[in-house]
């Protein structure tokens, strides 16, 4: 995760030793230890011991032996004490530590009293949405009630409110007024912030705000939800608490010695502290978002801060550990989408742990202040977490009802966490982050040989080694120093980072060592592969072919078309026939006849219609007729998001003055734009045609090979069997043998519907 030649600007921003303006006053940034996760001292509740499963009830307190729980963790999601779970994660974690944890899964929210269930918690509630945003879960990506919901006994829909992490809250407050309620999950670190919210096309608060809540922790929350519950044990109010990372908190004013810095000037600086953007660094380009009356900082009342002024940019020092940038207040990023955008960029600028700085953004009278984020987990803690007492199945109050998600992940296994992709449209990196955190062979080979002894039913097969991604397993930047400074928003776009390690061969031999474990038949893997990483170890790609594809093999180009593409912050297709290149040859090799599912996304941000219609005649080219279709879906605070939002690219400098890009907003847009994914559909046909009218496109109506529709919806020779015998993805590209049937949905993963249940 890193450029090489870097330099250390004025503004404590880092760009390119290449360029002509640069400050060499000021040392590289180093990366920040932390605490040991696991080095607390223990709270005195430890000698009650481990509990067989956290319980749900005062009758199993009792049985324990409790009085009370020191903390109550309340979930939108079933409990499954199973680390894919994020309550199940927090939990053991916490009662590692010592602590009393109850659970309080799917309560009815119309009342306060199902929130006093278990009593009032000695210490905090702690609240979270579940696995899933609880928007993305009940509502598809054009707004249609789901009728399930995978995280619920049997799959039932309609367990959790809209907006859960707020209602929880909001009812934990009901309950009892005076303990303090700390959010997490997936729902509160996408809200962390002012974002925009797609059901209801505006802006809205910091879920801080909404939820009346006194914390909220974002991305991976073992450091913080350990540091706020042992200073919490040790005498310490909620208000003390107030510089733990990877926390926000609400402040009523900037507390003195801090030195301020208006993110505006920072995004677009005439020339010192220029923040390269994803894809090059051109010191000619002058941005000019807006004009100085336009961008004033809201700076009404008299604020015990240093204020760092534009002119004086430039020949001004600071303690960078006490500088924070100030993002447009909520009431301006509300009324202005180029500065929403703006704010956007500049929140992901500041994602990497080692180098960000404290954001500030004014909600009416009060401060919203997000600590920079939480210091990754070293491998060594991350086999502490996963070790931990997981019965690895539901709670035994659910009896026989079936858990979707559960079922889905049972014989799964998460091996890393993060992501460095960057892509835009993916919620992984505003929760997870982009520094892949590995857990050790020996973690992962000791849990797959559990599994094979406890999980009922397990026929031999593990069903994946993944997370994010299945193959960037270990991969990280080569050098600390270059990753501690790095501002880059992805490793692997435009190109490949000459500093990221990919070599696959710990991933590789895990994959081996997995094979040989006693029970287990087959390994496959489900987790969305990486194929540019891919193709720089032929080893892996052997490996993987040979022994871990079951015939089909899922992976995601999103889209054929560069314009596209780029803002999506993928690569393009050479990319992926160079990986089909060597997916067949090792197919080949292995005896087996096997293919590669594609997904695709439709209704992207800067997608214009022609975009898919050349990904229609791709797909129709290669052989390719995909039934489930994924539409984009702005889930909050991604930079897609930002975009669908201003009608503007905040991956390059923006300005009032910024082209605006297609933005396919309307039902009617999104319908065609999907239709084009389907052109195989009979039911799309007159649709279709009608578009190709309206695109001066009729020579693709007709029977030819090279056209896309016919002139009539009669279905033509054996199309209208072979349409119904097309598997959930797609079909072959070799052949154009129906694909198997995915019982994947993509629904799972925050933001961009992703591959399975993860934690979050």
């Amino acid at each position: 995760m890193g450029k090489c030649g870097l330099v250390n600007s004025p503004a404590g921003l880092y760009i390119p030793a290449s360029s002509k303006v640069f400050d060499m006053s000021r040392p590289l940034a180093k990366p920040i230890p932390a605490e040991p996760l696991f080095g607390y001292p223990k709270y005195w509740a430890e000698c009650y011991g481990t509990a067989p499963y956290l319980p749900m009830s005062r009758e199993e307190m009792d049985q324990l032996g409790w009085d009370s729980c020191d903390i109550i963790i309340v979930c939108g999601d079933a409990y499954v004490d199973h680390p894919s779970f994020g309550m199940a994660v927090m939990g053991r974690f916490l009662e590692s530590q010592g602590f009393r944890v109850g659970i309080i899964a799917q309560p009815d929210w119309r009342s306060a009293d199902a929130f006093k269930t278990l009593g009032k918690p000695n210490l905090f509630f702690g609240v979270s949405a579940g696995n899933m945003d609880s928007m993305i879960n009940r509502y598809t990506a054009d707004l249609k009630v789901r009728n399930d919901d995978a995280y619920t006994p049997d799959g039932a829909p309609g367990k959790r409110p809209d907006r859960a992490v707020t209602v929880y809250a909001q009812r934990c407050k009901e309950a009892f007024k005076d303990v303090p309620i700390v959010l997490g999950g997936i729902e509160a670190s996408l809200r962390r912030i002012a974002q925009y919210d797609y059901w209801s096309d505006e802006v809205r608060r910091s879920v801080l705000l909404d939820s009346t809540a006194d914390i909220l922790l974002y991305g991976n929350a073992e450091r913080a939800i350990a540091d706020v519950a042992n200073q919490l044990s040790m005498g310490k109010s909620i208000d003390e608490l107030q510089s733990i990372r990877g926390t926000a908190i609400i402040r009523s004013s900037v507390p003195a010695g801090w030195t301020e810095i208006d993110s505006t000037r920072i995004d677009w600086p005439k020339h010192v502290d220029e923040i390269p953007n994803p894809y090059e660094f051109d010191s000619k380009e002058d941005g000019s978002c807006a004009k100085k009356d336009d961008l004033d900082t809201e700076q009404d009342e008299l604020q015990p801060v240093r204020i760092i002024p534009m002119p004086l940019q430039g020949k001004s020092v600071w303690d960078i550990e006490n500088t924070y940038i100030r993002l447009p207040s909520f009431e301006k990023v509300t009324k202005d989408s180029i500065l929403y955008s703006h704010a956007s960029r500049v929140l992901h600028q500041e994602s990497n742990p080692h180098n960000a700085r404290v954001l500030v953004q004014k909600h009416g009278n009060r401060e919203l202040w997000v600590n920079p984020p939480p210091i990754p987990l070293e491998t060594d803690e991350m086999d502490g977490v996963f070790a931990l007492a997981y019965q690895r199945r539901p709670h035994p109050s659910y009896g026989e009802a079936k858990i979707p998600a559960y079922d889905m992940i049972k014989t799964s296994v998460n091996i890393m966490r993060g992501c460095f992709g960057g892509c835009t449209f993916c919620s992984i990196t505003e929760h997870e982050g982009r520094v892949i955190q590995s857990r050790s062979q020996e973690s992962v080979l000791k849990e797959i040989e559990q599994i094979t002894e406890v999980v009922p039913g397990f026929t031999g097969t593990i069903s994946d080694l993944g997370g994010p991604t299945a193959n960037m397993y270990h991969l990280n930047c080569k050098d600390p120093i270059i990753h501690a400074n790095c501002r880059r928003l992805s490793c692997v776009f435009p190109t490949i980072c000459k500093n990221l390690v990919t070599d696959h061969s710990q991933t590789t031999e895990l994959y081996r060592k997995a094979r040989q474990i006693k029970g287990v038949k087959r390994v496959a893997i489900a987790s969305g592969l990486r194929y540019d990483l891919a193709v720089r170890d032929p080893e892996y790609v052997k490996e993987l072919v040979t022994h871990h594809v079951g015939g089909y093999l899922k992976i995601a180009p999103e889209h054929s078309e560069m314009d596209t593409l780029n803002k999506m912050m993928k690569p393009g297709m050479d990319t992926y026939h160079e990986f089909k290149k060597m997916f067949d040859k090792y197919s080949k090799e292995a005896g087996k006849e096997q293919y590669l599912i594609p997904y695709f996304i439709a209704a992207h941000p800067g997608c214009e219609d022609t975009d898919m219609l050349n990904l229609s005649l791709w797909l129709k080219k290669n052989k390719f007729r995909v039934d489930q279709v994924q539409t984009f879906y702005p889930s909050p605070m991604s930079l897609a998001t930002a975009m669908y939002h201003s009608e503007r690219d905040p991956l390059h400098k923006l300005s009032y003055k910024s082209k605006k890009i297609y933005i396919p907003r309307k039902l009617e847009q999104r319908r065609l734009q999907k239709a084009f994914l389907r052109y195989h559909d009979p039911k799309n046909w007159a649709y279709l045609r009608k578009a190709l009218v309206d695109m001066n496109r009729k020579d693709l109506i007709g029977e030819g090979p090279n056209q896309l529709v016919p002139w009539d919806d009669k279905p033509q020779g054996k199309y209208n069997s072979y349409n119904k015998a097309i598997g959930s993805q797609g079909r072959s590209a070799s052949d154009g043998r129906p694909a198997k049937r995915s019982t994947d949905s993509r629904k799972a993963k925050g933001g961009r519907a992703g591959s399975k249940p993860r934690r979050r």
